[in-house]
């Protein structure tokens, strides 16, 4: 375990689960789920996903929140 821990560069970038865009981090839409935490481009592409969870019969997660900026 180290004994400092590196904070997330302000300019990570992340792939939109959906369309796969990147984007950066800090303006990412999140939901957090089970097993992990996904991305979204914006509320459209998370719609998306969400419906595609639920056609699979997926359980629902967390609603997405915007990462603190």
């Amino acid at each position: 375990m180290p004994d400092h821990v590196h904070p997330i560069p302000d300019d990570e970038r992340v792939a939109c689960e959906v369309c796969m865009k990147e984007i950066p981090r800090s303006e990412a839409t999140v939901a957090e789920a089970t097993d992990y935490v996904a991305y979204f481009c914006g509320l459209d592409c998370y719609d998306k996903w969400q419906a595609k969870g639920k056609a699979q019969d997926h359980p629902p997660v967390a609603p997405p929140k915007s990462t603190p900026g």
